[in-house]
Formats: structure tokens, sequence, C-alpha cells
């Protein structure tokens, strides 16, 4: 099993995004309101408030999408049709995506009694 991050930085995006995961096989997920540590420096503390100018053209807020896989295949079915669906992830500003092994959960239906 595996926990699947996407911090992605268009919001305009999201629905793009999910019914992305639809059609992987990812049923559901939870999503978060997010913003970048640089964004966060730049407009909440002073002392960085000059990286204003640099921050200018990037998203303000984010949407950060969890959810936990079982299908150990569906990563790879997902990440062709994001692609098509929203852009390349070697475009600047579409976001990040990333895997993280999970040994044990709970609370999620079946899986806390395998």
């Amino acid at each position: 099993m595996k926990l699947l991050v996407f911090v992605l930085n268009k919001e305009e995006l999201l629905e793009k995004t999910l019914e992305a995961y639809v059609e992987a096989g990812i049923p559901g997920a939870t999503i978060l309101e997010s913003e970048g540590m640089g964004r966060f420096l730049a407009y909440e503390v002073p002392l960085f408030a000059d990286f204003k100018e640099l921050m200018k053209g990037t998203a303000p807020r984010n949407k950060t999408i969890l959810s936990l896989i079982k299908d150990e295949n569906a990563v790879a079915r997902l990440v062709p049709i994001l692609k098509e669906a929203i852009g390349d992830f070697s475009s600047p500003g579409t976001g990040v995506m990333f895997t993280v092994p999970v040994d044990w959960a709970a609370g999620i239906g079946r899986i806390d009694d395998e």
C-alpha cells in the first residue's frame, strides 16, 4: 500500500485531476488547501518581504491531494492520464507528485483487517 501525494499548483485543474484519479481506478482522496513556503515567507514574514517580487505569477494557493493506493498499478495508470488532462510535470507550475510506502492503516474500510 502507498500514500499518493499530489500538490497541484493550478487549482483550476482540480476537477480534471479528480476525473483522472477516477479513470485510473483511484476512487477516494482527501483534498487539502495548502501553500508553498516561499509564498508564505514572502507575504507573511516581514523579514522576507523583498521576495514578493520573485513570487509574481506563482499560484498563491495549492491543493494537496492525498490518497491511499492498494493497487500497485494505479499510479502507473494515473500518470499518463494526468499528463493528458493537465500537462507534463516538467512544465513549471504543474505540481509535485510522489508516493510513500504505508505499512499499516486503520479506519479506511477493509485495509485495516488484512
